[in-house]
């Protein structure tokens, strides 16, 4: 058989991976969308779409053009039959919509909100707030206060169903909006993002896993620092130690006998008197450096 055929059959007889895929269609959550189809994909097999992340711009989705800005985000979780069904995973603003928002004159106010809900679901939600006029510092810390124990109660009173549909129809938006409104007049109110972090969590349990991760920086904190004050008295005592050094050599020449101060305080005078050059010759005859000031060149002759 030709090299050429024998190739041609052998293409033949290899599996075609795109005859053995097949279409799935995409469908939203049951609530709040009633398992709309929002979209298509392909794949081999059924685990391979497990995981998968969809997603879609509100507008397409509930038909609200005023939520063109907003994207959706969904994960698959479940294969029945040739259906792919999602759950929201959270949401996020176009950049765009938010850089519009921020003008010269007007105050910004952001923050990052971690809740649990009624039902157990640990969730994180990006409030972002736009004053009518620039606010001072202790309006913003106020202002995020508010914003915090709005948010948080109401989640930790609502099952993740409910805060969905909170913040697609913006109902926690108009809420948070009333209680800073007392504060400062506000211009814009909403939700920038939100992320579905764990799901199942139980709060009576224990500790979250960021709360978890907070604690062990305050050890490892706590535990540097007295590392830090040991060596901080390592250096005290270090200290100390010197003066009492120098003071047992002052001690040693005083001992010294009266002749030999005498005789110091001599030569002292001697080269005192003399010239720099005059020291420098006794010092190349001594062979000891030569460089330095009259001071130095003293006391190394005197040494």
């Amino acid at each position: 058989m030709a090299k050429g055929a024998s190739a041609r059959a052998a293409a033949r007889r290899q599996k075609d991976k795109w005859k053995a895929k097949r279409w799935f269609s995409i469908r939203a959550p049951r609530n709040p969308w009633s398992f709309k189809v929002i979209g298509e994909t392909i794949a081999e097999e059924e685990e391979m779409l497990l995981g998968r992340p969809f997603e879609i711009m509100q507008n397409e989705l509930d038909g609200d053009f005023t939520k063109m800005h907003v994207k959706i985000k969904f994960r698959i979780k479940e294969i029945v039959g040739n259906d792919a069904i999602t759950e929201f995973v959270g949401h996020d603003v176009m950049k765009d919509f938010v850089r519009r928002q921020i003008r010269r004159d007007r105050g910004k106010i952001d923050d990052t909100i971690d809740v649990v809900t009624e039902d157990g679901f640990f969730v994180r939600i990006k409030p972002f707030i736009v004053t009518r006029s620039s606010v001072k510092a202790s309006q913003k810390h106020e202002s995020r206060s508010v914003t915090r124990n709005e948010v948080v109660k109401f989640c930790a009173q609502s099952t993740w169903i409910n805060v969905q549909k909170a913040l697609m129809d913006g109902s926690l938006e108009e809420t948070v909006s009333k209680a800073i409104s007392k504060i400062q007049p506000v211009r814009a109110v909403f939700f920038r993002r939100s992320q579905l972090i764990q799901d199942g969590v139980v709060v009576d349990d224990g500790p979250t896993l960021e709360e978890i991760k907070a604690e062990e920086k305050v050890a490892k904190q706590q535990e540097e620092e007295p590392l830090e004050e040991e060596a901080n008295l390592e250096e005290e005592d270090v200290a100390d130690e010197l003066p009492n050094e120098a003071d047992s050599a002052e001690e040693a020449v005083d001992d010294s006998g009266d002749e030999d101060q005498d005789s110091v305080k001599s030569d002292d005078a001697d080269y005192e008197s003399m010239t720099v050059a005059q020291l420098k010759e006794l010092l190349k005859e001594a062979g000891k450096p030569v460089s330095g000031k009259k001071a130095d060149l003293i006391s190394r002759l005197s040494e």
